[in-house]
């Protein structure tokens, strides 16, 4: 074999009979199950992760009947260094987690301290075969939102967790606080966010007055997920989130009050119904009954 980057085989396909001429780029989608996109493809190619009759393969190969297609592992970065931030993992198994993201720390990104970077000092090692380098996030919440986040540990959970996201087969759901009260007090909020199609249903729980002023306690449920489509959805209504710097005003001087709340989806390898919930935070709690 012409020097792949891997020496571990985590997935062998023969091609079949095929009726007409195409090139790796085309047929290579979905016949791996931890690839099943396009750009996913491209990038493992890239990557020197795929061989076709023992060569390393290129995007425009022609695929023929009866050529052998493997799939390589990426290999550990042994160098990768580590951030020693605990973390409360509130589910794990062998193909993937799901950790509490605290506040105040980026998902991933050209940072040391991160979440991604955290992962390995809290989580344990996979025995799958195709094990990822190190744990990966698999969608990101912003460096001021807390909550679950759904972490993977194989390169074909990460695929399929990708795909269940882009079929909308996640439920997330979110709570805030909100400035003023949210009439009529469920609904769903549906425009675009650079130039795509974002929608956000929301049910108000609970009004507050606090320093005559009022307050709504929010849940959220994103089908979509644009860059800060639920600040920028609630803004929208006249409602910011309290603390948003961004797309909020400058009445309050709080931390974002946004919390990544559940994740509900089928696991992608045991099948198994998951819904993983939090508790509302501490700092929800003392805003809504602190009322000086």
């Amino acid at each position: 074999m012409q020097n792949s980057k891997s020496k571990t085989c985590i997935e062998t396909h023969e091609v079949s009979s095929i009726q007409k001429s195409i090139r790796l780029q085309e047929y290579g989608v979905g016949v791996f199950e931890s690839i099943q996109t396009k750009s996913a493809l491209k990038k493992s190619i890239k990557k020197g992760l795929i061989t076709r009759d023992g060569e390393l393969a290129k995007t425009s190969d022609w695929v023929e009947t009866g050529q052998v297609l493997k799939l390589y592992a990426e290999e550990i970065q042994h160098d990768k260094k580590i951030f020693k931030l605990k973390l409360d993992v509130l589910y794990e198994d062998d193909f993937l987690a799901v950790v509490y993201k605290p506040v105040g720390y980026p998902t991933n990104g050209n940072y040391f301290k991160t979440i991604e970077n955290a992962l390995p000092f809290n989580l344990k090692p996979t025995s799958e075969k195709d094990r990822l380098p190190y744990p990966q996030p698999v969608h990101r919440l912003d460096n001021p939102t807390s909550g679950v986040l759904l972490i993977s540990k194989t390169v074909s959970v990460k695929t399929l967790l990708s795909v269940l996201f882009e079929q909308h087969d996640i439920q997330k759901s979110y709570i805030a606080i909100v400035e003023g009260i949210i009439e009529p007090a469920e609904g769903e909020i549906n425009s675009e966010i650079d130039e795509k199609d974002s929608f956000t249903r929301f049910q108000v729980q609970k009004t507050f007055r606090k320093r005559n002023e009022d307050f709504s306690l929010v849940n959220l449920y994103p089908s979509t997920g644009r860059t800060h489509q639920i600040r920028i959805h609630l803004s929208s209504l006249g409602h910011p989130i309290v603390g948003d710097k961004i797309y909020g005003t400058e009445v309050s001087k709080e931390k974002l009050f946004l919390h990544a709340s559940s994740l509900q989806f089928q696991h992608p390898k045991t099948q198994k119904s998951l819904t993983i919930e939090t508790k509302i935070p501490h700092k929800f709690v003392k805003f809504i009954n602190e009322l000086k």
